[in-house]
């Protein structure tokens, strides 16, 4: 018998669900493979046909995307009225979006970055998957591990 309260397991979104979620918020994390290691850039970013757009300047996350090694973006919200947390993972290939008319029709997307300067290049993320969840953020107070007790002990 433990004294621990129960943990709802979280729920495994299904694909709709996630693309619903992701179209209600703006901002997520771009991985992308540079040279020999991962990195990591926030990024403003609108749904596009089911599709991923954003916007960027020259550099490193520009040329990384457009590598051969696909992309992962991460986007993720939490709603402080019950507690209820989401996060979506989208897995796929970037490509620069050159032809005119999808470049105009990118422009109708207002897509705006946070970041002031030239953000020239537009980016398509072509999902091969997508993949979320959603859990209730677990209060401070009931998270426990064999760890807390032993801190507590060295601080006696």
């Amino acid at each position: 018998m433990t004294n621990k309260p129960s943990t709802p397991e979280p729920e495994i979104l299904q694909p709709q669900q996630c693309w619903e979620l992701l179209r209600g918020v703006s901002v997520g994390r771009l991985a992308v493979w540079v040279i020999d290691h991962p990195d990591i850039f926030p990024i403003n970013y609108k749904v596009d046909h089911g599709t991923l757009v954003f916007r960027t300047g020259e550099g490193t996350k520009l040329h990384s995307a457009l590598g051969e090694t696909p992309v992962a973006l991460e986007a993720d919200g939490v709603n402080p009225d019950n507690g209820v947390a989401w996060s979506v993972v989208v897995k796929g290939q970037a490509g620069a979006i050159k032809l005119t008319q999808e470049v105009l029709d990118t422009v109708g997307l207002l897509l705006f970055p946070w970041q002031a300067g030239r953000k020239d290049h537009f980016i398509r993320i072509v999902p091969t998957s997508i993949t979320g969840r959603r859990f209730t953020v677990t209060p401070p107070l009931t998270w426990w591990s064999p760890l807390d007790d032993a801190t507590r002990a060295g601080l006696e």
